[in-house]
């Protein structure tokens, strides 16, 4: 399941869900002010895949090794919620094994790139 985060419309959790995937937004699970660290370890217990435009995640996966929660960063500005939709499709469907067990996948209009975690040093 996809927990998407604050910094991405709620729209986005609907248009995901009638494409088949879930997806819950945080403005429905937690605080609006929640630290991105409350986030993370709500996803991390929940088994959840965090879905952001925020660059702190990742530099919280290097600094702890975390092996989760996985991590979806969108790096595309300007799309509508449905093309966006799917896009994130498209790419969760292709690396699904990897976010299974533990992976950063960023993801812009013109392409998809996967890290496993823990992040090594020179990775990052």
């Amino acid at each position: 399941m996809i927990l998407i985060d604050m910094n991405l419309p709620p729209k986005l959790a609907t248009a995901l869900s009638q494409k088949g995937i879930q997806a819950e937004h945080w403005y429905g699970i937690g605080a609006p002010g929640a630290s991105d660290m409350e986030i993370m370890d709500y996803a991390r217990i929940g088994n959840y895949i965090v879905l952001t435009c925020d660059l702190d995640f990742t530099a919280m996966l290097s600094i702890t090794q975390g092996r989760k929660p996985s991590l979806i960063q969108v790096r595309s500005h300007g799309l509508s919620i449905d093309k966006l939709a799917d896009l994130l499709v498209s790419a969760i469907m292709q690396n699904e094994d990897s976010l299974k067990i533990g992976a950063i996948l960023t993801i812009d209009p013109k392409r998809a790139r996967v890290r496993l975690l823990p992040l090594k040093s020179g990775n990052n």
